[in-house]
Parts: C-alpha cells; structure tokens; sequence
C-alpha cells in the first residue's frame, strides 16, 4: 500500500483469533519512496483526486525522480486499474477513492459518546466459499472490530460508520456489554502497548526525519499506522495514549506539504 502526500494508505494487518488490528511493533522500518509511491500519495491526499501529468512530473523531481520514471510508473498506474486518465491528466479509480476515504477518516475519526456498549458480529452464514471469509475479514478489520474468537467480532460502540453489504450478508448484529472489566478485553482484543511503542517511534523518526522525502517517508508511516488504531474511548486505553499526538503532527506535517506543493502543481 502506498503513503499520500495527504497520507498513506495501507490496511491494517490482523494477526489472528483473539487480537485485533495492530502492526508490527518491532523496530521501526520505513519505505522508501518510489514512482508509484510519490505518484499515488500526491493524488490520495489531493481532493479532487487529480492532476496534470506535468504537475505529478514536477512533484516526482522534488523527491528526487526522474521525469521518465514517474511517466513509467504512469503507464503501469493505468494498465493496474490505479488510475486513469482525465482532461490531460491522472484521476484515481472509484477502487482508490474508497482508499482515499478510509485514509480520511484515520485521521479524522467519526465518533460518539460511549456510554459503555459493545457491538458484536457473529458469522451465522454457512458454507462461506474462501472469497467471502476474506471479504468480511477485510471489511471488520476497515471497521476496526476485533475476533474475539472464530466467527465472533466486537469493538466498543463509540463509533458512527456505515456497515458494508458483506458484513450484513454473513453476519448477525447485537449490542451488549462485558461483565468483566471492558479495560481487560480491549487490551485483550488489541496490542494496544505495541501500537503505542510503534506511535513514539513514528513519532521520534519524524522529529530526526531531514527534508522533504525524508519527513513524506515518516508521514507515509504515520498514516498508515493510524489506519491501525483500534480508536477506542479513553477511558479503555493506556496512559499517555499517544493517538491524538500522531495525528496532529501528521497534520502538522500536511500543512507543510502544502505550502510547498503549490509550486510544484501550479495550484
């Protein structure tokens, strides 16, 4: 998956029964930036989601890539179904802009009060062919639901998000509440001090990071990331939880992005 230069976009990785959507809280590695990299975060972090060849041309050289590579990386955009073209330039497909908006919503996340429920997802559908098990897979872990345990998902009720197809085709909705401390399941259902561990270390990596491409590199990280963050009520998380922090100083960082690009795009 790819940063924008709004942000990154990558999906969360689940690491089986019982835990939730957590990334790897091992050292720190970073991406390094490439054609396609540059070319995709530009356009996800731009709304609309589309620019001139010449301004993503432009935009590719201030990261240190060359014209012919980022017209390359183009051609190979379009022929994957990334992108295609429009009025002189590059747009992304309806596939990315559904990218676009989860990565939005990372950093910006719809809540409401919690007033202590949980919602839960039991799988009541039968005889799942391996396509369907993926696809509602894939769409608990966009929803920030966590397996407690084969077929059974759960997350506190604090956020408002629609539920796609998929998730009603196969599964049974409830709403109900743990007897037990709600505290110990979360940190049951999530690597909530791994993710926190990962935050501080984005967090440092941002602060050494020297240039443009090297601070788009840790940005590209900190979204991803944040598409990691189980977003749960405060009083379920760690002290010192270090989500809001990571999330204004990736806007602090877009704010920068911005300032210079204008005079990459021509806006």
């Amino acid at each position: 998956m790819e940063h924008t230069a709004s942000g990154p976009g990558a999906g969360p990785t689940t690491h089986g029964t019982g835990t939730g959507s957590t990334p790897d809280a091992g050292p720190l590695t970073l991406r390094p930036l490439t054609a396609r990299s540059v070319v995709l975060s530009t356009l996800l972090g731009h709304h609309p989601p589309q620019l001139p060849a010449r301004a993503l041309v432009r935009i590719g050289a201030l990261f240190g890539t060359a014209e012919g590579t980022i017209r390359t990386a183009l051609t190979r955009m379009v022929a994957a179904g990334d992108l295609e073209p429009h009025d002189g330039g590059y747009r992304l497909t309806a596939r990315l802009l559904a990218r676009q908006a989860r990565q939005d919503e990372s950093r910006a996340p719809h809540t409401r009060r919690w007033s202590g429920g949980w919602e839960i997802a039991v799988v009541t559908s039968e005889r799942r062919p391996a396509a369907e098990r993926a696809a509602l897979r894939q769409a608990m872990a966009e929803l920030r639901l966590a397996e407690l345990r084969e077929g059974t998902w759960l997350r506190p009720d604090n956020l408002l998000r629609p539920h796609p197809p998929v998730v009603a085709a196969q599964c049974t909705l409830l709403t109900g509440a743990p007897r037990d401390d709600p505290a110990a399941l979360a940190a049951r259902l999530w690597d909530l001090d791994g993710w926190a561990r990962h935050a501080r270390a984005l967090l440092s990596a941002l602060d050494r990071a020297d240039g443009p491409a090297a601070r788009f590199t840790v940005a590209a990280a900190i979204l991803r990331h944040l598409l990691a963050d189980p977003v749960l009520p405060g009083r379920l998380l760690p002290a010192d939880w270090p989500g809001r922090e990571l999330r204004l100083r990736y806007d602090e960082f877009e704010r920068e992005l911005r300032a210079l690009l204008p005079r990459h795009t021509g806006g």
